[in-house]
């Protein structure tokens, strides 16, 4: 299923990387969410990504928005990532693809001439109702934070 814009968001309960697990009903008509599937930690792409949403953090928490990366990469992996970027946000690990496929971006994906599947790197913008505000798919790193943060910015103040 294709998930648009204006749908309600499928819900998730993951393992985050402050040891607990995290579900989206825990910021419902509290926080706005900026939910980033990214396919690998320590990876160029998503490390640049991860770090310009780390520099925008206060920013959208400014706006009543939380941020949450999410990767097929374990609990370890993640308190690395965390640990060498110094990335203030929690990162879920989604190591069955479950909650990827449920937002449709775990695809098959042409890597080198090889092709497997993995997850496209998509961000989800949901409201503090818990509906989607804004989808980004096959998000290119470049420009990508400052756009999401002026739409949370125009949209959803």
């Amino acid at each position: 299923m294709v998930i648009k814009e204006g749908d309600i968001a499928p819900s998730f309960s993951l393992p985050a990387s402050n040891g607990e697990k995290v579900s989206l009903a825990d910021f419902k008509d509290e926080k706005n969410v900026v939910l980033y599937f990214y396919p690998k930690d320590m990876t160029p792409g998503c490390t640049t990504e991860s770090c310009e949403f780390r520099d925008q953090t206060e920013a959208f928490a400014d706006l009543d928005t939380v941020i949450i990366g999410v990767s097929m990469d374990d609990l370890d992996s993640h308190e690395k990532f965390i640990a060498k970027y110094n990335l203030p946000f929690l990162l879920l690990s989604d190591t069955d693809a479950e909650v990827s496929k449920a937002y449709d971006v775990y695809k098959e994906k042409n890597v080198f001439g090889n092709k497997k599947l993995g997850i496209e790197r998509s961000t989800f913008i949901i409201d503090k109702e818990g509906r989607i505000a804004k989808a980004y798919r096959k998000v290119k790193v470049d420009g990508h934070v400052d756009e999401a943060l002026t739409f949370v910015k125009e949209q959803l103040t």
